[in-house]
């Protein structure tokens, strides 16, 4: 199992932002994420909140081995074409560092910033139909040395993006999915899976209905993945914590029980948030990093 952690991009660069990102990598952190919102929900809406694809910029050239990417971005607020730009530019940046975590979206601020007076929102088959189009045409823009296409949603006349990604194909996509057609995507495109659990069972529900919950999720990926003609076993499995029962930071021993529940359904890569005091994601700082130094370690030894 991997282990990758999620920093909010709520910090100045210059005023902890840095050491932060270092920090990951020193830690030995498989991959640090950021969130791609234009802004987030309460608390963070009304406070410091910067862009995904410079945080991660500034962060490739901060760090030499830590993996970077995003958790998720989303058709919300961005177009493939110019989304394809930044993306090969960041991989380059990076030296081939950069995974794209991608999902759907949902309603929020995100969701409504760019509509008109008359626009509503759009609804979760709207999200999805969109999602379904974005993501092939993005595969496209990122391996082809020109390409056109005419969608019901988008659009690409003669886009160049030369010379292409420093990882070959493309930079890996990991998609974020819980319905048939996102699992779909993922298996046709991803070279992820993320998910976050059950939201029907939610940090209220019980441990055991979490990971009922979770597994039932992996059956229905297996299933999509073998109609597809692909190998389940190829697309590494990933859990976004924080949105489950169980408080896996309170203490080494509760991560490494959370973990190997995690592990034996055929999680892959677990990612935790970086505390932050007076939030949903308020942890002990000392107790998180021990986990990064500890935790797996305890797990591979079966303790």
């Amino acid at each position: 199992m991997r282990l990758s952690t999620v920093i909010l991009p709520v910090q100045r660069w210059h005023e902890g932002g840095r050491a932060r990102w270092q920090r990951a990598e020193e830690l030995g952190f498989h991959t640090a994420y950021t969130y791609d919102h234009l802004s987030w929900r309460v608390p963070f809406r009304d406070g410091p909140w910067f862009g995904a694809l410079p945080t991660l910029t500034a962060a490739a050239t901060a760090t030499e081995r830590l993996r970077l990417g995003t958790l998720v971005t989303s058709p919300n607020f961005r177009h493939p074409v110019t989304l394809a730009k930044e993306l090969i530019s960041l991989d380059d940046v990076s030296a081939g560092r950069i995974t794209l975590g991608i999902g759907a979206g949902g309603n929020g601020f995100d969701a409504s910033a760019l509509l008109g007076a008359d626009e509503e929102p759009w609804t979760p088959r709207q999200r999805a139909d969109r999602f379904a189009e974005f993501v092939p045409l993005l595969d496209r823009l990122l391996t082809e040395g020109a390409t056109t296409h005419r969608g019901a949603f988008y659009s690409a006349h003669e886009v160049r993006n030369i010379p292409g990604c420093v990882q070959r194909p493309r930079l890996p996509f990991a998609v974020a999915a819980t319905g048939p057609r996102g699992m779909r995507l993922a298996a046709r495109h991803g070279q992820a899976w993320v998910t976050t659990g059950d939201p029907k069972v939610g940090p209220d529900g019980t441990a055991a209905q979490s990971l009922a919950a979770v597994a039932a999720q992996l059956d229905r990926l297996v299933q999509v993945c073998r109609e597809e003609g692909r190998d389940p076993a190829e697309l590494p499995k990933v859990l976004l914590t924080g949105f489950t029962p169980g408080s896996p930071l309170d203490s080494v021993d509760a991560f490494v029980d959370f973990a190997g529940a995690h592990a034996a359904l055929g999680i892959d890569e677990l990612v935790l948030h970086w505390p932050l005091p007076g939030t949903m994601f308020d942890a002990d700082e000392k107790t998180f990093e021990a986990i990064a130094v500890d935790g797996l370690a305890q797990l591979g030894r079966g303790n």
